[in-house]
Formats: structure tokens, sequence, C-alpha cells
């Protein structure tokens, strides 16, 4: 279907590329995997004409083709789905579909017509997506099948999906699979971007594996495995389990006492929520997602607009945090890893010295003294450097903006200035989500060394099989309430997902 040969490029001084060869045959998923910055997505957007390749050529159906622009790649039948969605939320699925595509004369758009041609094409691969619907009411999932459909509509037969389960919940993810297997049933070609290697052998057909800008490796799904696939990723043996020792909680650091916050509509996005987190040990909090989760790491972090929506009492080594803002928690020793980076947890226009020092940039060693005004460049670079090295950030550039980093490397930017601070308490949400399984395997390691270390941690994940390795007691949260606590050395899958999901279990103490 397609073909790249021999692809090359740069960007400045690094080589994002360095002639790549990859093959995807017609009507298979082709799943192309490497950790953060391995050029994976590079290449493929050389195929969809976003770049331009410096060397080398591409094949559509075994023919070179010249394609300079994603307009070239669509009249040719490639569509591209990008990480991080291209819609308008103001506007209708309809309209966010037919942008750029308009049905109908200059002065006489058909919504109609072509609202017919979405639900059409909805119904046939099963996507119940409403064209009428305002793309602001859906969710991620549902945002994921509009930007399928938008590539559907243009007549694609191969899709090139980067990342596309990154934002996705458990359950999205098994529907979304199950969209992608009727495409290939249907004749269309599937190539699928990730680094989430149980993923990749649950619905890949090949895999193409990239390590340094390089293709290391082609493999049938079939003939392989998830070690095989890491080490070929990594260049080494990657342990896929996470090895802990037992915890060893002291002295009760964050007491949570019915804490409800509701929101204007009077809705309550946390409902009477009681629990402790004690020194030394992770409570991680399982559910899908929005079902509270985001607020709670949020209004721990003392990051809610209206703290008068806020109710309960919240405490910190036995003082109470009410009418404490985020500056003064963070001075107390309180460190925050938000689910959205590029939101919460960047400016993408600083580069990494000045990204190193949010949040303490007013500051010793931000500044040269408490009283300082007059921020202090050279330590900041010399912390910069510290931080880039212990925890592997790539590149090693601190004069870089934040945006030219990959996802995993701008969570590991993030990690290691949260943890510079030596935190009594670590609110973290979503540690390793769009972060590739060598980076995985760092992060993991970094917050249960941090544990051994005496901090207590409140670990939020969607990925249930992180959170469940990584706490040491687990709350599970459905529409805003604690639905209950296990122990996830010994509580199921199966068992958690239905408390998950609002289903019955025997109670246990939240406190335990």
């Amino acid at each position: 279907m397609i073909e790249l040969r021999e692809i090359t490029k740069r960007f400045g001084h690094v080589l994002a590329n360095d002639r790549v060869s990859i093959r995807v045959a017609p009507g298979t998923i082709h799943a192309i995997v490497g950790e953060n910055g391995a050029g994976k997505s590079t290449a493929m957007r050389i195929a969809y004409g976003f770049y331009r390749a410096d060397s080398g050529e591409i094949l559509i159906d075994g023919v070179a083709r010249d394609i300079g622009t994603p307009h070239d790649a669509i009249a040719l039948g490639v569509g591209m789905v990008h990480q991080h969605f291209m819609l308008v939320e103001t506007m209708t699925v309809a309209e966010n579909i037919v942008l750029g595509a308009e049905p109908g004369a200059a002065f006489a758009l058909d919504l109609r017509q072509a609202a017919a041609q979405i639900r059409a094409l909805s119904d046939e691969f099963k996507l119940a997506v409403d064209p009428s619907a305002p793309v602001e009411s859906l969710s991620v999932g549902q945002q994921q099948r509009v930007e399928l459909l938008k590539a559907l509509y243009r007549q694609a037969r191969l899709l090139i999906l980067d990342e596309p389960t990154a934002v996705l919940t458990p359950q999205e993810v098994e529907e979304f699979f199950a969209i992608l297997r009727r495409m290939r049933e249907q004749g269309k070609t599937v190539v699928i971007i990730t680094h989430k290697l149980s993923e990749v052998l649950a619905i890949s057909d090949e895999v193409t594996v990239m390590r340094d800008g390089r293709v290391v490796g082609r493999v049938m799904t079939s003939e392989t495995n998830a070690a095989e696939l890491a080490r070929m990723m990594v260049g080494r043996d990657v342990l896929l389990r996470i090895d802990k020792p037992p915890a060893r909680p002291g002295a009760v650091v964050l007491k949570v006492h019915h804490l409800t916050v509701t929101v204007k509509d009077g809705a309550r996005p946390l409902d009477d929520v009681t629990f402790e987190v004690r020194a030394g040990e992770i409570v991680g909090v399982a559910g899908v997602e929005g079902n509270g989760q985001t607020e709670l790491i949020e209004t721990l972090a003392g990051l809610i607009d209206n703290p008068s929506d806020v109710s309960g009492e919240v405490e910190f080594e036995g003082q109470n945090l009410t009418r404490i803002g985020a500056r003064r928690r963070r001075e107390l020793g309180i460190a925050h890893i938000p689910e959205n980076r590029h939101r919460r947890g960047l400016l993408l226009d600083f580069d990494l010295n000045e990204n190193s020092i949010l949040g303490v940039h007013y500051r010793p060693p931000a500044v040269a003294s408490p009283v300082g005004v007059l921020l202090d460049d050279d330590a900041i670079r010399a912390r910069t450097r510290q931080i880039i090295k212990d925890y592997d950030v790539r590149p090693a550039n601190p004069d870089l903006a934040a945006r030219s980093l990959s996802g995993g490397n701008q969570q590991k930017l993030i990690i290691g200035r949260e943890f510079d601070i030596h935190p009594k308490l670590l609110l973290v949400a979503q540690p390793t989500r769009g972060v590739d399984i060598g980076a995985i395997e760092f992060i993991h390691r970094k917050i249960v060394a941090l544990r051994d270390d005496g901090c207590a941690i409140l670990l939020v994940s969607a990925e249930l099989e992180e959170v469940t390795a990584l706490a040491d007691r687990l709350l599970v949260i459905h529409q805003g309430r604690i639905a209950g606590e296990v122990d996830p050395r010994q509580a199921t899958i199966e068992e958690i997902g239905l408390m998950m999901t609002g289903g019955q279990r025997e109670p246990a103490s939240v406190n335990s």
C-alpha cells in the first residue's frame, strides 16, 4: 500500500530519520513502535506530506509519488489522525469533518448532504457519532472517532494514527480496536504509531521497530512478544514489571475529610471523599476518567478556580489547607505532576531553563538570596543541567524550547523539576501518559524511590495495570465518590473494573 525508501530527515543538527525504509501491506494493521524521539512520527508525517524528506522516496501502490503537502497525501488516499486532535470545539461534528472539503458551491454549503454522508460512514463502521453534536460536548473517545470520520470522509484508504490510545480509557481502547478491525475487514490499511506493547500485540499484523532514527527490526506480530519488542526498542532488556519492596508507612501526611467540590450547574465531581495518605506509601486512585480524579488532584494542589465551591477539610501534616493557595502549598512541600503537561505543567515556548524553575522562580536557587529579585542565570542553568542528567531528558540542551521535546522527555523534565523540591507529598496524575517503555520504567523507579525516601504519594492513573502495580493501597472512585478500597496485590482486575463502573463489592475501610 505504502513504502518509504531510504528516507532521511534532519532538523538543524538533529538527524530525525536516518535512511528509514518501511513497507506496509494493503489490508493490514501495521504498528510502528519506538521510544519517544525514535523518529516514528517524523517518518509518518513525511508520508502524509506534513514534512518533506531531505532524501529518499515514497511509493503508493508501488508508484513513486511526490507528496509535498497533506493535500497531496489526501488525494492519494492517505489520511492521518494526530496525537493532539485538530478539531474546532465550538463547531459541530459535521462542520469539523467538512472543513477544508466543503460540499456544494462556494456560497451554498450543503451541510445536509454532508451530514447524510457522515451518518452513512458512521453506520458503516459502527462509530456511533451524531453529525449534529457540538464537538465540545463529546468525550475524548468520541472526538477520536470524529477524527477517523474526517479521514474516511476524504476517502482515505490508508489511515495513519499517531498514539491513538494515549487519551482513551481502557473501555474506549477496546471499542476503538473493534473499529480498526472492522476497517481492516473492509479493506482499509491502518498504520498505528504507539509505544504500548500490549496494544501492539493485540491489534497489529506486523511491527516495524525504530530506535535513534533508524529501523532496527521488522517482525510479524504472531512471531514476537513484548520482551523482544522492548529489547529492540531500547537496545537492552527492559523490566516489564514494577519491582518494589513492601511499603513502610509512617505518620499521616495528608488527611482528606468529607471533601466535596460543586460546579456551576450544581453537579458534584467530588462528593464526600474521605481518605488518608501516610509517609512512605503510594495510595492509588483507580477509576474511569471523568469520575472526579482531575478535580481531586487539582483541589489538593490548590488549583480550583473558586475555592468557595469546595467544602470539607484537607489537612497536610496537621495543618488545614482550606485557605492556603497553590504557591504556599509548594513551599510547605507539596509537589504536583499534572495530567495535562501542556496545560498545567509547561510553558511550551519557554526554554528548559525557564521551565525548570516554574513554581520556584522567586526563591533560591533561581534567585541569589531569599530576598533577591534578580534571576541567577548560572544557578538556573546548573540546576537544569542536573535535572537533564538525573532524569535523562533528551536532547540534553537546556536552551531548547519545551515544545521541541517529545512528550516523554517533557514528562521527565516535569518530574525532575517536582522531585527536585524534595516533596513531603507528591500529587501525581497520569505519570506515564504518552511516554515510551524505557521512560515508563525509569519514571516508575523514580516514584518508588521517592516513596522509599519517605514521601507520601497520591497517584491517579487511567492505566489500570500501572496503578495496581505501583500502589500500596488502592482507592476506587466512581461518580465522584470513593466506591471502596482494595489491596492491589490481591484484588483482580475484574473486581476493580466492576467497582469502577458502579458494581458492588464487600465494603472496606478507606484508612486501613
